[in-house]
């Protein structure tokens, strides 16, 4: 893991489960210091803190919120080698939830937190090795970006302007700072998910299969190590467009 910082945490927001969580854990096996944000303690966000995650709790579904985050992740450290932006909701638009109370939660949680969270951080990024790729943004979005969503508009909605931040941010952090972004699909089932679900799902892509976790550690990988690759969206989607 060539891109390893002894002294510089990497911020993953949203680690207690599934991605994130994995991200975190791939990185305290490679003695990696991180910072997590979690809003639910989730017991995996116990066991992250023994193996010596620095766990904050962080909640973004308002400014203050978020400012008051980023303000202990200051106190914990002077630099940061990567912010992760993998916190998420998933919405559907409801009947019994109006569609302005939607579209707002999902422009404060994909929007609102790495827009505010890149300015209020950007000096924890800046300023290290030779001034060159030095640290790195990843935003984490979605597939439904590129294909939209007849049941989750807000959602795809507020994906798409998280993907469009991507290049703005690589624009201006450039060359100090690398922005990405990781587009993923279906990369790996929920415990409830039954086997018609699952059937249905896997037929959406070519390759047909969950990759799991490991398919998207290996791209965070790549984005960390590479020293020129910037402003662009990586599909993790197993080749769903082509369907």
């Amino acid at each position: 893991m060539r891109a390893i910082s002894p002294t510089r945490p990497i911020l993953i927001t949203g680690a207690g489960k599934r991605i994130g969580l994995a991200l975190a854990r791939h990185f305290l096996a490679h003695q990696q210091p991180i910072i997590i944000s979690y809003r639910t303690r989730y017991p995996a966000v116990d066991t992250l803190e023994q193996a010596g995650a620095t766990c904050l709790f962080g909640d973004f579904s308002t400014n203050q919120g978020i400012e008051q985050f980023a303000q202990q992740v200051k106190q914990r450290c002077d630099s940061l080698r990567a912010i992760l932006h993998n916190a998420s909701a998933w919405l559907a638009e409801s009947p019994h939830r109006s569609p302005a109370d939607t579209l707002a939660a999902m422009l404060q949680i994909h929007v609102h937190a790495p827009y505010l969270l890149n300015h209020l951080l950007e000096p924890l990024l800046r300023g290290h090795g030779h001034g060159h790729a030095s640290a790195d943004l990843i935003h984490f979005t979605d597939y439904v970006v590129e294909r939209g969503s007849d049941k989750h508009i807000a959602y795809a909605a507020s994906k798409a302007a998280l993907d469009n931040m991507t290049r703005s941010f690589a624009r201006k952090l450039a060359p100090e700072v690398k922005v990405n972004a990781i587009a993923p699909a279906m990369i790996v089932f929920n415990d409830g998910d039954d086997a018609q679900y699952r059937e249905a799902a896997l037929n959406k892509a070519l390759m047909k299969i969950a990759p799991g976790e490991q398919e998207i550690i290996g791209l965070v990988e790549y984005l960390l190590n590479s020293k020129y690759v910037t402003g662009r969206t990586h599909a993790v989607d197993g080749g769903r467009p082509l369907r």
